[in-house]
């Protein structure tokens, strides 16, 4: 099983309500939806070389 981590984010009313209508076209749960969104926004942002996880696994160390 994958280890999972719970957050909190806050969105503007108006991206709350277009994220439950996404997720309920879809049948399923707002923090589904959130999160898979959440997971390909890293993805894509490693893809084009806006974010390196290796970097920022050696930043951590060091604090």
């Amino acid at each position: 099983m994958i280890d999972m981590k719970r957050i909190t984010v806050t969105l503007p009313d108006q991206t709350a309500e277009a994220l439950e209508n996404w997720a309920t076209q879809q049948g399923r749960p707002t923090a589904n939806l959130a999160a898979f969104l959440i997971e390909q926004g890293i993805i894509q942002a490693q893809e084009k070389g806006l974010y390196n996880s290796a970097a920022s696994a050696k930043t951590a160390q060091t604090k």
